[in-house]
């Protein structure tokens, strides 16, 4: 099972970014599929977007498209979450997650490793 920990959450005023970040540790995480969601309070927790093993194929949340950008670099263990035009609806404790589906169609994949999350905070 892969270790994950998040870093780059914090407070910004609506309409601006921050890249939040996911270390990987453990056995081979390019053989991973990796995603990120997020928990609003009160809220369950809802899948923002994923990425598959080669950095390929991004899949996104209707409600993030054109204002984040996932990314990976397998040889540095780490993942990117690139958040633009932030909106005080994106408010919530972001998680990334790992899968071990292996194809190329990412809305399929199951996730079962998760990381502690890091809190995004965006101000109106």
């Amino acid at each position: 099972q892969v270790q994950l920990i998040e870093s780059g959450g914090g407070l910004v005023q609506a309409g601006g970014s921050l890249r939040l970040s996911c270390a990987a540790s453990g056995p081979t995480f390019r053989s991973y599929t990796m995603g990120w969601f997020r928990q609003a309070p009160g809220k369950e927790r809802e899948f923002v977007v994923g990425i598959s093993r080669s950095g390929g194929s991004p899949y996104l949340a209707d409600s993030v498209k054109g204002r984040f950008t996932i990314s990976r670099d397998n040889a540095k263990n780490t993942m990117f979450l690139q958040m633009n035009s932030l909106k005080p609806e994106d408010t919530a404790v972001y998680y990334c997650a790992a899968s071990t589906y292996i194809g190329d169609y990412v809305e399929r994949a199951v996730f079962g490793s998760w990381g502690q999350g890091t809190q995004v905070t965006v101000s109106s």
